[in-house]
């Protein structure tokens, strides 16, 4: 028997959460087929503002990827607009002339930004910011343009305008209104709101009415004109004024729409008052005279409809009391209910403009009935359920202002904000889940971690401001297993996998990128952080070296310097001693660079060096060219030095030539980048003069060869090396102290000393690796020698070490700024 067909007419947020509500309680009722005028998948149009930031990528945002569509039996068809809805035939037209029946219609065209009517609206480089493409648009642009103009001071309009800010462009907002974000904001909230963007780089233009924009030479966007004349640069600019109910598809196909505030008019069961097999939800409709924009009334006309389409015929949608949760370039921002307050309400408030915080909330015969907040929203959810329900709070006035934490015995006796909700309370308002959706998920799945709970609930996956309270539930529901879950430490709060794990995922999957690895391994946060990103970096090169695509971003600022930064902001210079020794040649050649560059400081090290300090970062790429000779990597997770005592050559002691075979050591391995940065030493004799007992290898001459010595540590806790073996040729030390290093560098977690290391894993191992198995020993050492030809010197060889040369152009004050300082 066929099955009835339901067609979807768009690929959105809201239809498509209407599908995913009727799959879990009718899964095998229709035949669906979505049609969506983009060629993505459904993704996050609230997460469009951290793609235009670059903090994630479009694939970071995708809510059903293509295999969930294949893995539900729904035939997704992108690209393709319908312009008709043959009602009589049950059938749909697209644009391109193809024809499709149906059974049952669910219409979510969505909406469409509103464009100002104002002459030059429809240049190029004037578009709006709704969709993938127009985020794609912005962000070419800033890689052409300078000067951007975005009107609107709204939410959109602001994340536009940081999301083009951090793209290097200068921004200037245009807001009609007397404050930014009028409709979510009182104005004392709103002008914080402002100065904290003003602080960030961004210009505004407040109560300004915007007349044309002007076109330049090329017919591109040039200028934006005032009303009072006043015209601003812009060669890009973005119209954020507002969204319309896109009903026009409805409208024409005689399905009834509202004239204002627009939309497809729906009854309580979310059909369309013309055809009750026509269905719509989102923001392509009107309900009750009102149009929503917020994702929550959305999802709850979504669960509804869905009920309907599966005709269990229960579930009515009344209509949605809306609070406002947000983050706007990083600002937590609350409000509920009547914020602005008129001459019945009263307002308690609380202003910390130092601090970054506000709290308005607005109280009418002892009944909160609005709130505003800024900065700290962290009990937004809970004015919201006393605004909803209608609770007197006379008893509670005095603390209200302080929080759920201060009522009661909430916060105390080992208590959270989380044990004490009720399971009806809601948690998240993007998605309409309450807490105990999440318990019950956690309990029956045995979910432990933050994703595993948005996998399965969606709660945190919209915008993330619950992410706080949705860790608190998980912890108390889960108990120890929560904490016990991870065996071992996580890299860092971005992920929970280990180092172990993003190794083995490197390795196993031939990942070739520091992106490519955080999507195989789903990390938390999609650009990562300063203790991932460096760890990642290092594991793909000791890896795949000469495969994987090298991240100099992804490294610490003196290994993108090539110099290790002081306090003062200046930088020191270590050039490469071999071995500790120099000639006057080189010795004249660093005293003309401290004498050319003034630089103060010169200092011998520990490690048989040469110091320059103090030299001007702008300075840095001439002083190692006068110096001429190869960067001592002092900055590096890399082979820092070679102590050497000067051995038989010279000693009357020596038994060996600890001078030469030091410097074989260090020509052999000096390009050679590790967990963390390596010392060795070799002493001539047993009296050990260079100190080799401490080192991360250590070589001492014997009458009969060498001994070798591993993971000591001359750090904050000395650590003596340990015995390792006892070679009799330099080419013996070279190949022993190569397969160690090569151990070290593949196995090692970042930032992990080898003394760390050989106690993590255990002596024997290394011995079995190295020692007793001959055959792997060579070829550790021969990976080794492959990850280091043709390594270049980062101080001569820009290009292909990936050098970036920007940096070390100093950077003038513009003319504006120069303008701006105030003559004394």
């Amino acid at each position: 028997m066929n099955k009835p067909k339901l067609a979807v007419i768009g690929n959105g947020m809201a239809g498509i959460r209407a599908i995913e509500e009727l799959l879990k309680i009718a899964p095998d009722k229709y035949d669906i087929t979505v049609f969506g005028a983009e060629p993505h998948p459904n993704y996050n149009r609230i997460l469009l503002s951290p793609v235009l930031a670059g903090e994630q990528t479009m694939q970071d945002i995708v809510l059903n990827d293509w295999d969930w569509y294949r893995d539900n039996g729904i035939k997704l068809v992108t690209n393709k607009k319908i312009v008709n809805i043959h009602r009589t035939k049950r059938e749909l037209t697209a644009e391109s002339g193809e024809t499709y029946s149906y059974d049952r219609l669910l219409i979510a065209t969505g909406s469409n930004p509103f464009i100002l009517p104002i002459p030059g609206a429809n240049l190029p480089g004037v578009i709006s910011y709704r969709d993938i493409a127009d985020t794609e648009a912005m962000i070419d642009a800033a890689k052409h343009h300078k000067k951007a103009v975005v009107i609107g001071g709204g939410l959109l309009g602001l994340e536009a305008a940081n999301g083009l800010k951090l793209r290097g462009m200068d921004v200037t907002v245009v807001h009609v209104m007397p404050w930014l974000m009028e409709r979510q904001l009182d104005e004392r909230a709103g002008k914080l709101l402002q100065a904290s963007l003003e602080a960030k780089g961004i210009a505004f233009k407040i109560q300004a009415n915007t007349e044309a924009l002007i076109a330049g030479e090329s017919g591109r966007v040039a200028a934006l004109k005032f009303k009072s004349g006043e015209q601003i640069p812009a060669e890009l600019v973005v119209m954020a004024v507002g969204i319309r109910p896109n009903a026009a598809l409805a409208e024409r196909s005689g399905i009834a729409v509202s004239a204002r505030p627009g939309g497809i008019i729906v009854n309580d069961t979310m059909q369309t008052l013309t055809d009750p097999r026509i269905y719509a939800v989102g923001e392509c409709v009107n309900h009750r005279g009102i149009a929503y924009g917020l994702v929550a009334p959305l999802f709850e006309m979504a669960k509804v409809c869905a009920n309907h389409l599966a005709e269990y015929g229960i579930g009515r949608y009344v209509g949605s009391v809306t609070s406002t949760k947000l983050k706007v370039t990083g600002v937590d921002l609350f409000s509920a209910g009547n914020f602005q307050g008129d001459e019945a309400t009263e307002d308690i408030v609380l202003s910390d403009p130092i601090g970054g915080v506000y709290k308005r909330l607005v109280i009418k015969d002892d009944k909160l009935v609005g709130a505003c907040l800024y900065g700290d929203t962290v009990d937004g959810s809970w004015y919201f359920k006393l605004l909803r329900e209608g609770k007197n709070i006379a008893e509670i006035r005095d603390q209200l202002m302080f929080g759920e934490s201060n009522i009661g015995d909430v916060g105390h006796e080992g208590n959270t904000r989380a044990a004490a909700m009720k399971d009806s309370d809601e948690v998240c308002g993007c998605n309409g889940v309450c807490k105990g959706a999440i318990t019950k998920a956690i309990k029956e799945k045995g979910l432990f971690t933050l994703d595993e709970v948005r996998k399965h609930t969606k709660a945190s996956s919209s915008c993330g401001s619950c992410t706080g309270l949705v860790e608190q539930i998980l912890m108390f529901t889960a108990g120890g297993d929560y904490s016990a879950t991870p065996k071992m430490k996580p890299m860092c709060g971005c992920t929970d996998h280990t180092h172990q794990d993003a190794r083995d995922a490197i390795k196993a999957s031939k990942l070739l990128s520091v992106p490519d690895v955080m999507k195989f391994l789903d990390w938390r946060t999609p650009n990562g952080c300063a203790t991932c990103r460096p760890a990642l970096n290092y594991y793909l090169l000791s890896t795949w070296p000469k495969e994987c695509i090298d991240d100099p971003q992804s490294r610490f600022i003196n290994e993108r310097a090539h110099a290790n930064i002081q306090k003062d902001g200046t930088f020191s210079v270590i050039p490469r001693m071999w071995g500790g020794e120099t000639t006057a040649d080189e010795l004249r050649r660093i005293a003309n660079a401290v004498d050319k560059y003034k630089i103060p400081t010169v200092k011998v090290t520990g490690g048989q060096r040469i110091d320059l300090l103090g030299v001007k970062k702008e300075d840095l790429p001439n002083v190692w060219k006068d110096i001429g000779m190869p960067s001592g990597h002092a900055y590096a997770k890399a082979l820092r030095t070679v102590k050497t005592c000067v051995g038989s050559e010279w000693c009357r002691f020596g038994t060996q030539d600890s001078t030469q075979m030091g410097k074989d050591l260090e020509q052999a391995m000096w390009r050679m980048y590790a967990p963390h940065k390596v010392k060795f030493a070799v002493s001539g004799c047993p009296r050990n003069c260079a100190e080799a007992g401490i080192k991360d290898v250590g070589v001492i001459g014997v009458d009969s060869g060498w001994e070798l010595y591993v993971a000591g540590n001359g750090g904050i806790k000395t650590e003596v090396a340990q015995f390792f073996v006892k070679v009799k040729t330099s080419e013996e030390v070279l190949e022993y102290t190569g397969a160690f290093m090569q151990l070290y560098r593949e196995e090692g977690w970042y930032l992990e000393r080898t003394v760390h290391y050989v106690s993590r894993v255990g002596l024997d191992y290394v011995k079995k690796r190295v020692l007793e198995d001959a055959e792997n020993r060579k070829a550790l050492w021969e990976r080794l020698q492959f990850s280091l030809d043709g390594e270049p010197d980062p101080w001569f060889e820009f290009d292909k070490a990936r050098v970036d040369t920007r940096q070390f152009i100093p950077i003038k004050p513009s003319a504006a700024m120069a303008d701006a300082v105030p003559a004394e």
